[in-house]
Parts: structure tokens; C-alpha cells; sequence
């Protein structure tokens, strides 16, 4: 079955089972590897993508899912203010958690421009990151809201 939608603004098209999951896709018809497998149970986070300005576990969700919607991936955010304030902060180790770590924080600065720690705190809460870098993470996503505050680019 043939399924459009469109990832980082672009139209693409997949002759695949509806079935597959959206991170198989993008991963290895796309050549998109930014969004990680990690447990494939939705509970890690590293597959995180948004669809349609939602992040959404790519892990599970079917590919059919998504015909006609909007995907973005780590990848479309090249350039945000998100990756010098995570360099600034040092805020990744290992750095497999931080692709979905970041779809989530532009989705949180995206709806919510100058967020509390609380609100960043919950809305990287369904992520799992092991290196021990949640505080600087925490300080990063603070440090991006301010930048985007004083007209960086989105």
C-alpha cells in the first residue's frame, strides 16, 4: 500500500504495510536516523517524533496512521536554538535519549513560549535517560526558551 504524508516538510511517499511501524519507516525507507530504537514499549521516549505538532512514540505507531499528516524528526531541527543550548549546557552523554528529548522540548516551547521548570520537568517526563544529565537537560530547554524569547530563530 502506497501512503503519503509529508516529514520535514517535504512530501513523501512509502510503498510499505500499513502495519509497519512509523520509526521502521522513517529509519529505513527515509534514511531519517535520527529518532532512536530504543525499548519499543512507548515507555523510553528515544523514538519520539511529532505528528502534526504532537509528539507521538514512533516505536508504535502504524505507518497508516499517518497518511496526509505532518511529521517532523530531530532532524528538522537544525539550526533551533534547542541544539547550542544543549552544547551550551552540556546536556548529553551518551546522547541516545537526546532525539526524543528534543522533539519534546520544541513541542513544550512551541505551545508553551516561556514555560515553568514544573512544565518542563512533565513535559520531558516520558523520557528515559540514564547518563545523569536530567538537571542539565532541565537547564538547557530553560536556556532555549530564553533565547527563542529574544527572537532567536525557531
Amino acid at each position: 500500500m502506497r501512503i503519503d504524508f509529508t516529514v520535514n516538510g517535504t512530501a513523501a511517499q512509502v510503498a510499505v504495510d500499513p502495519t509497519t511501524p512509523l520509526l521502521d519507516v522513517l529509519r529505513n525507507e527515509l534514511d531519517l536516523k535520527g529518532a532512536r530504537y530504543g525499548c519499543g514499549l512507548e515507555q523510553c521516549g528515544a523514538c519520539m517524533v511529532l505528528v502534526d505538532n504532537e509528539p507521538v512514540f514512533a516505536c508504535g505507531r502504524e505507518v497508516g496512521t499517518i497518511a496526509g499528516r505532518h511529521v517532523a524528526t530531530v532532524e528538522s531541527l537544525a539550526g533551533h536554538p534547542l541544539h547550542q543550548a544543549f552544547l551550551d549546557e552540556q546536556a548529553g552523554q551518551c546522547g541516545y535519549c537526546l532525539a526524543g528529548i528534543l522533539i519534546s522540548a520544541k513541542a513544550l516551547l512551541d505551545r508553551t513560549p516561556s514555560p515553568t521548570r514544573a512544565e518542563v520537568v512533565a513535559a520531558l517526563d516520558k523520557h528515559l535517560c540514564r547518563c545523569g544529565t536530567q538537571y542539565r537537560i532541565i537547564r538547557a530547554v530553560e536556556r532555549a526558551a530564553a533565547l527563542l524569547a529574544h527572537g532567536e530563530v525557531r
